[in-house]
């Protein structure tokens, strides 16, 4: 596949076999396979068309890591992808064959390009009951702290998305009362803690002061609030569900952290 450089306007061919080589190259603890990412939405065939190739670039993928060794003295593993877009026989179809290929734990792609949630969640739960259940399923892409608590709900183990640190640039905050757009005059003369426990050291209305000002400094508190925010949801998440209580916890946390305040 070429891609053409938003930089300079150069051309690169990308291969299944020297992505391979790069990421191993640069150290990447997880490399990913070779995939397309189908658009949303798509027809059937181009969907059905797309999953066979990236399945076809799997077998290369996998053969490339067997010919090539680890770098830097530590592991890498490679993680197959669930492609299919929202059509659940091609996710089915996919999730099977990626199941069927020994790794260290396994992806689902192709979801949260702009469907409606409730599709991302039921393909979700069709793939996550077909990968294997004791190696991590990663959810690419995804999202908001609702889809993740939903998300871990259906058996997801991983999340990567911009979300927390391209929506604090903008002066979005993700809190565990709900989400705040710091860029409203409320909060002009709140002197309160963006959150005493999170981020107990800046007020809202001095986050909104940078933000109006455009200092640099705002989208630096912004993004480390966000993914402190993140990280303790996950790690909630995780106690709760060793505690038992999980579902109970999620359906409240669910409505706090989408309450705009």
């Amino acid at each position: 596949m070429v891609f053409k450089s938003h930089i300079d306007g150069s051309k690169h061919l990308f291969t299944p076999e020297n992505v391979i080589d790069i990421q191993r190259y640069i150290g990447a603890d997880i490399i990913m396979a070779f995939d397309e990412c189908t658009p949303y939405p798509c027809e059937f065939e181009y969907a059905a068309n797309s999953m066979r190739m990236t399945h076809r670039w799997l077998d290369r993928c996998f053969e490339q890591m067997d010919k090539t060794e680890p770098k830097y003295g530590h592991d890498q593993s490679l993680f197959p992808i669930v492609q299919g877009s929202v059509y659940p026989e091609l996710r089915k179809q996919s999730a099977e064959y990626i199941a069927s290929k020994t790794a260290d734990g396994y992806a689902i792609g192709g979801l949260s390009v702009g469907e409606p949630h409730e599709d991302m969640y039921a393909m979700t739960d069709l793939v996550c009951g077909i990968l294997p259940s004791d190696k991590p399923r990663y959810l690419m892409g995804v999202g908001t702290p609702e889809n993740l608590l939903e998300c871990i709900a259906l058996g997801v183990d991983m999340f990567d998305c911009v979300m927390p640190t391209r929506n604090a640039r903008n002066g979005q905050l993700f809190t565990r009362n709900g989400i705040i757009n710091i860029k409203n005059k409320r909060w002009e003369d709140d002197f309160s803690p963006i959150d005493e426990d999170l981020t107990p050291g800046y007020s809202k209305a001095y986050l909104r002061h940078l933000t109006i000002s455009k200092e640099r400094l705002a989208a630096q508190i912004a993004s480390a609030h966000n993914l402190s925010f993140y990280l303790w949801l996950v790690r909630e998440a995780r106690a709760h569900i060793l505690t038992g209580d999980f579902s109970e916890w999620k359906s409240r946390m669910v409505k706090q952290v989408t309450t705009r305040l």
